[in-house]
């Protein structure tokens, strides 16, 4: 029986929660829609966070909490639970809360790494498994996925999104709800989506994390909404508010955002909750006078539960409604959406973890399995001179693997990953041991030391999140030890990058340089004329600038996770190819960043490559590039017609071979540009896109559908989306820079949705 069959119908569902806010207390209610940080039991926790975790159980015993946050052990779920219900006079349960952000138990390749295997399907099985294994424990709902656009590379939570393009993003956020969802809320062995953060926090000033966003209506509607828009329609039961103002207005606060554009426009219906400490940031911002003006404006937005770590606002909401401020109507309205999803959840029924059951999903070897290919389907091959890649075991018979990041089992699981097991995951050192055995002789060195921040960032506090380095480590000695290792190598594996806890939240950057010593020791090593690969371990786009010159073959690899060190010696040595591409374009140095492919076209488009005097203004690798250890031509692109009525579609068609020796996979990409309108529109836009797998010599037609969901745009000459009449341009190819090119004619035009102008 299905947790939406033991909830009951939704006229039951309602009709329960009729009954209870009924018999409910303001205080009660207010209790309904606070959630709680929950930091005692963790290894390590210090003396704070064991008396804050004293007041929450406070809170818990006299039903003044609803949700926890941060709770992973089964045992210690029950135990909170049990507390929760004993303390409320009416029976209410605690929604458990967690970051399951790429993974649970098992951790995947991060999601920026999955955006680039351009594969929806693999990222709807990779958080299905995730989804699997936080259920299994206790967790009802995650905070994920975050569906924010990033077009700065130096903000660090780049790496928790899907890059640069909106119809990319838009196809991974429905994926990832998908995934952790199911197909309806309430589905078993399932989790509820909060897709995050609400809206435009990828555009902060300068890529600063925290910083204020200031966008255009254009970008707004355009790019950064599409994602949230493809969210909802695939059925998300939760949405988060984001930390920032957004065009001098917080979001959390924000009612155009929350109400008009959210619950209207996009027809949200599910429950909001705020990021941590948001509703009490209101009053930070200058915003509201004090925790109960906050409260009253948070709740009049709709947003039914606040995120705290303590102290929460929604403290003062009996305040609020004694003084005026909200009304009770309000409170009840945000309360009955919490109340609905812990029903629809089955939280009421089933509120306690079958803790072996727990134990038992945990440790299914077939999630291993399933994180090892999205690991093999996210990598991406930037550089192959010469087709040093795949190297070929039976001519190897030593092999250098360099850099500290090539042996850390912490590091190749990426930020945002807490409930790790190292004992089951594979480095890059282990995986390429693994996979040559006793057939080469496999040398390590780490090189260089990991570099230190200048500033500390709250994840440090978590066990293993800052990287270890040996006592007596002599950097200059080590450098040389690495060299020496390479020169007497057949090859040398260089891993490279950023250590995990230099990306991510708290972890923007002023520079894309590859942090410390690592550029030094990457020079040594090419000195020596050993080939190398270059392994780049990353959230982001690194200045690649000499590599992409000097280093023979450079794969990037990404945080590749749990199975990481297999999938990549699956990789290296030709078990499988290739076939990631970039989900952003990659600047050549932080001086171009944003650089993006979809710029509208200036007065002087043939100079748009010399825009600086000092290095071309194109990137180093265009949006949507990778390469192969196989080749593709791309011919016969057709399209079946070439006047399209509005509201009609049309069909695009073209023919991939591979022209290789190799099977491959390739991700064709269609491109599109309206030529004239009611605004400028971009030089190309990404309309569809279509992973395939060809053997050596083998073709296949790809076909992609055209209609007014792609053809649509919001124009801030309209203040609404439009579909217009002009003339489109139509690209297919490997990446957004494709030549194979047609072109075609809307005949009618008109307005092609419902916007709220803001």
């Amino acid at each position: 029986m299905s947790n939406v069959e033991a909830a009951g119908s939704t006229e039951e569902i309602r009709a329960r929660v009729d009954k209870l806010l009924a018999g409910m207390t303001l205080a009660e209610k207010a209790g309904q829609l606070t959630q709680y940080f929950y930091f005692g039991g963790n290894e390590g926790a210090d003396e704070w966070a064991n008396e804050q975790s004293r007041q929450v159980e406070v809170a818990l015993g006299r039903g003044g909490a609803s949700s926890l946050l941060f709770v992973r052990d089964p045992g210690e779920v029950n135990r909170l639970q049990r507390l929760t219900i004993e303390g409320n006079r009416h029976g209410i349960p605690a929604l458990f809360g967690f970051d399951v952000i790429h993974g649970f138990r098992t951790i995947f390749p991060v999601p920026i790494a999955m955006a680039a295997s351009w594969d929806p399907a693999a990222v709807e099985a990779a958080q299905g498994v995730a989804a699997r294994e936080a259920r299994a424990v206790g967790i009802h709902w995650t905070f994920a996925p975050m569906v924010d656009i990033a077009r700065d590379p130096r903000w660090g939570r780049i790496v928790e999104g899907a890059g640069e393009d909106p119809f990319l993003g838009a196809a991974m956020a429905g994926a990832q709800v998908r995934g952790f969802q199911g197909d309806h809320l309430g589905a078993p062995e399932r989790v509820v989506a909060g897709p995050k953060h609400f809206a435009g926090y990828g555009a902060a000033l300068g890529g600063r994390d925290y910083d204020e966003v200031n966008l255009s209506a254009s970008e707004f509607w355009n790019v950064y909404l599409p994602p949230f828009r493809a969210a909802v329609e695939a059925g998300a039961g939760n949405v988060m508010t984001a930390y920032m103002d957004l065009n001098g207005v917080p979001a959390t606060g924000n009612r155009w955002l929350l109400t008009e554009v959210l619950r209207g426009a996009l027809g949200f219906d599910g429950f909001l909750v705020s990021d941590a400490n948001a509703v009490r940031s209101l009053a930070t911002h200058g915003f509201a006078a004090d925790l109960t003006d906050a409260a009253a404006r948070a709740v009049q937005v709709g947003l039914d539960l606040e995120m705290a770590i303590e102290d929460p606002a929604y403290a003062h909401l009996e305040e609020a409604v004694e003084a005026g401020a909200i009304s009770v109507e309000a409170v009840d309205a945000c309360v009955r959406r919490v109340l609905e999803v812990k029903l629809r959840l089955g939280v009421f029924d089933q509120p306690y973890v079958d803790e072996e059951h727990a134990r038992s999903v945990l440790a299914d070897p077939s999630h291993r399995e399933v994180a090892r290919l999205a690991a093999q389907r996210s990598a991406v091959l930037l550089r192959n001179e010469g087709g040093l890649l795949p190297l070929e075991p039976a001519r190897l018979r030593s092999v250098a693997v360099l850099g500290h990041l090539a042996a850390s089992r912490r590091d190749i699981l990426g930020p945002w990953s807490f409930e790790f097991d190292l004992e089951e995951t594979v480095s890059i050192l282990e995986g390429i041991r693994a996979r040559l055995g006793s057939g080469a002789q496999v040398t390590h060195a780490p090189g260089v030391r990991p570099p230190e921040r200048l500033f500390s960032s709250i994840f440090d506090s978590f066990p293993g999140n800052v990287p270890v380095v040996a006592d007596g480590f002599d950097d200059d000695a080590e450098l040389v030890r690495a060299v020496e290792l390479a020169r007497s190598s057949d090859v040398a594996v260089v891993v490279l990058g950023e250590w995990q806890n230099l990306v991510g939240e708290q972890a923007s950057r002023s520079s894309l340089d590859l942090p410390g010593r690592q550029p030094e020791l990457l020079r040594a090593i090419v000195a020596t004329g050993t080939p190398v690969v270059l392994l780049v371990m990353n959230g982001r786009p690194l200045d690649m600038r000499w590599a992409a010159e000097h280093v023979p073959a450079i794969l990037d690899i990404w945080y590749p996770g749990t199975q990481g060190g297999t999938a990549v010696a699956d990789l290296l040595f030709g078990d499988v190819a290739p076939g990631g591409k970039l989900p952003f374009s990659w600047p050549r140095s932080v001086g171009q960043v944003p650089v993006i492919y979809s710029h509208t076209t200036s007065h002087d488009p043939d100079k748009q490559a010399e825009r600086y005097w000092d290095e071309p203004s194109t990137p180093l690798y265009p949006f949507g590039f990778g390469l192969s250890y196989t080749s593709f031509a791309y011919s016969d692109l057709v399209l079946d017609r070439h006047e399209l009525p509005a509201g009609e579609t049309l069909q695009v068609s073209v023919e991939v071979r591979n022209t290789g020796e190799r099977p491959g996979d390739e991700v064709a990409q269609l491109y599109v540009h309206q030529r004239y309108g009611s605004s400028s529109r971009p030089v190309r836009e990404l309309k569809g896109f279509k992973r395939v797998h060809l053997g050596a010599g083998e073709s296949q037609t790809l076909r992609f559908t055209l209609g007014p969901a792609e053809l649509r745009y919001w124009s801030s000459a309209a203040r609404d989306y439009v579909l217009e009449a002009s003339t489109f341009d139509v690209w297919v190819g490997g990446d957004s820079t494709a030549s194979l090119g047609a072109s075609f004619s809307t005949t009618a035009a008109g307005v092609a949705g419902t916007a709220t102008a803001g």
